[in-house]
């Protein structure tokens, strides 16, 4: 039998693909037992929230790596790259080791979803590895989502708002209750400030974690905000760091390490999270604002990053996000919207986008290759303002490996939704 290839785990994992979304942990833990239960051989921290668990994921990983600690870090959805998903002592997963790895998934006989796949190929990576501390974002929602069948010493929950209301509920306190679910007993779950969450959201999280025996710990209250800025940009990243900072704390202490202070800085100040109010160029800054929630926290973010240019937005939006509520919050801190549309199948057509954003700006464009769309904010931002890409995450990879010069995996692939 020849040695599978990267190839083929794209190949299978667009398979899987399209079998659509089945949360539940039961399937999952069959496989991992069968593979020795691989999540049980390193110390880890997980992540949950509707925006803010990648960047408090990155942040998290950054400090653990510079206080010397082996990690791994699971993260999604990626930009280019399968393999970005994966990584050891902040190195990305080699395609043809993911491959090797995944015949031992598929050995296992039991049917997995896409993101079951990867969960499983990430414990595998992690446990092969050495990793000590694994930094684990969640992928949708929590409860039944099979990051959490990991063992954590303390998890997180960053931000909670309406999306993915198909799977998730469509009210906060439903999609409260499904994050809640990354709570364990006796695992401290860290919150931001009470004033973060309307009073539906904080009762279900203080009724959840009661039932479960989790103590909830306060930004604020219970552990501190952070005195430096992060390298990442925007003002909502002071208090992703804030929780990161304490992640690293007990990650760090279920290790039998210590946390220096240096690291924390240094991690800190070093940190990289990309397509995440990313400036790639002096005229272009990437972020994949791809939800209502996030595209307010990049306009509140924008004029400082802007500083006074004009803006030219260069944007794609899947159709199950409210690509109106996300053009509202967007329209008011730009001169131009050129509409496009990213190679994701799910992507809303440029035509039907521009459409929506015609009664907020008075300069709306429709590109339907993002290149070129790209092209033309360029021209229209010149000489002396500044293209904005946001409102996909596709869009914002597809056109940063472009600008950068980046592999891209061979026949892209991603989650189901």
């Amino acid at each position: 039998m020849a040695t599978p290839r990267y190839a083929d785990l794209l190949a299978r994992l667009e398979r899987v693909r399209a079998l659509g979304v089945e949360l539940g942990l039961e399937r999952v833990r069959r496989a991992l037992a069968a593979m020795g239960d691989p999540q049980r051989r390193f110390a880890a921290v997980q992540i949950a929230g509707t925006n803010g668990k990648g960047s408090t994921a990155a942040m998290t990983e950054a400090i653990l790596r510079a206080a010397g600690i082996r990690t791994g870090l699971y993260t999604s959805p990626h930009l280019a790259r399968f393999t970005e998903r994966i990584r050891v002592n902040g190195v990305e997963a080699e395609g043809d080791h993911l491959a090797a790895l995944d015949a031992r998934v598929a050995a296992c006989g039991v049917p997995l979803t896409y993101f079951e796949v990867a969960t499983a190929l990430a414990f595998l990576t992690f446990a092969e590895a050495g990793v000590e501390v694994a930094v684990l974002e969640t992928g949708l929602g929590g409860r039944l989502d099979a990051v959490t069948t990991c063992e954590p010493a303390a998890t997180a929950i960053t931000s909670i708002a309406l999306d993915h209301t198909d799977y998730l509920g469509d009210t906060l306190r439903e999609i409260a209750r499904e994050k809640a679910g990354i709570t364990k007993p006796g695992v401290p779950c860290l919150l931001p400030a009470r004033s973060t969450f309307p009073p539906e959201v904080e009762d279900e999280l203080a009724r959840v974690a009661a039932e479960v025996g989790a103590p909830l710990l306060r930004l604020g209250r219970d552990f501190s905000p952070v005195e430096a800025a992060p390298a990442l940009s925007g003002p909502h990243q002071r208090a992703n760091a804030a929780i990161a900072v304490e992640l690293s704390r007990r990650a760090v202490a279920a290790a039998g390490r210590a946390l220096p202070a240096e690291a924390i800085a240094r991690g800190l100040a070093h940190v990289r999270w990309p397509g995440r109010l990313e400036r790639v160029a002096d005229d272009v800054l990437l972020d994949c604002a791809h939800n209502v929630e996030g595209a307010q926290a990049l306009a509140a973010a924008l004029p400082g990053l802007a500083g006074g240019r004009p803006v030219a937005l260069v944007t794609s939006v899947v159709r199950d996000k409210d690509a109106a509520a996300i053009l509202d919050g967007l329209a008011p801190h730009v001169a131009a919207i050129v509409a496009t549309a990213s190679r994701n199948p799910r992507s809303l057509p440029a035509d039907q986008l521009a459409t929506l954003a015609a009664p907020r700006c008075a300069r709306v464009h429709t590109v339907r290759d993002p290149r070129d769309a790209l092209a033309l904010a360029r021209d229209i931002a010149s000489p002396d303002g500044l293209v904005l890409v946001a409102g996909s995450i596709f869009l914002v990879g597809e056109l940063r490996a472009h600008l950068l010069n980046e592999p891209v995996d061979p026949a892209p692939t991603s989650d189901p939704v």
